[in-house]
């Protein structure tokens, strides 16, 4: 069965917002963007919608959480490596986003992550090629 995975998340200021993945080197279709949504690459099969809360409210009659304050998803990504880990922490940082813990050495595999400008929790890993966990 093929499956292509939308995480969809809502955002006080689209146009921040892509500015600020830009900087961390996602790309988004311009066929899925427009003031009020747009659809941020993250691979082949896995995409992130990111939509104004206007948008947002339209998909779920329940009210949205506020990411700065509670956590409602944790986003994790692969890394290639530690180093990639650590850098893309660090241009999340350097484009407004901030740190919301220590990096985590578990033998097996390495995580570290940020949080967007909304609140959002998204968790970069590395998984140690032959490593027993």
């Amino acid at each position: 069965m093929a499956t292509k995975i939308f995480v969809n998340l809502p955002v006080k200021n689209l146009d921040q917002s892509i500015k600020f993945f830009t900087q961390l080197g996602y790309s988004f279709n311009p066929q899925f963007t427009d003031e009020t949504a747009t659809c941020m690459i993250i691979s082949e099969d896995i995409f992130v919608m990111l939509l104004t809360e206007e948008k947002f409210k339209l998909f779920t009659p329940k009210a949205i959480c506020d990411a700065t304050k509670h956590t409602e998803v944790l986003i994790a990504l692969s890394c290639r490596s530690r180093a990639e880990v650590d850098e893309q922490v660090r241009v999340a940082v350097a484009a407004g986003g901030t740190i919301y813990s220590e990096p985590q050495d578990h033998g097996f595999m390495y995580s570290h992550g940020f949080q967007d400008l909304d609140g959002h929790i998204w968790e970069l890993i590395f998984m140690e090629p032959n490593v027993p966990n």
